[in-house]
């Protein structure tokens, strides 16, 4: 079973955008391997058994910190063609 990470997706992902990124470093950013297979882990045990609550909730910030990342770097390809 996979163990929830000691930082949660919303801590990486502010921790990386505080450091003021290029628009190429935004673009390339990718969630780390640790994060990544924690996001797996859950999306595999949700089509199985189930979410307990807090997995739950966690999946739910998977998604809305994906969402956002995925406008900031469209955002930031149209500053990079623009």
């Amino acid at each position: 079973m996979a163990i929830a990470p000691e930082k949660t997706v919303k801590d990486v992902v502010t921790d990386f955008l505080a450091t003021t990124p290029s628009i190429e470093e935004i673009i390339a950013y990718r969630l780390p391997d640790n994060i990544q297979q924690r996001a797996h882990f859950l999306l595999e045990k949700n089509r199985g058994e189930g979410l307990t609550p807090a997995e739950r909730a966690e999946m739910d910030e998977f998604s809305q910190i994906d969402h956002i990342m995925t406008l900031v770097k469209a955002k930031a390809e149209l500053k990079r063609a623009g």
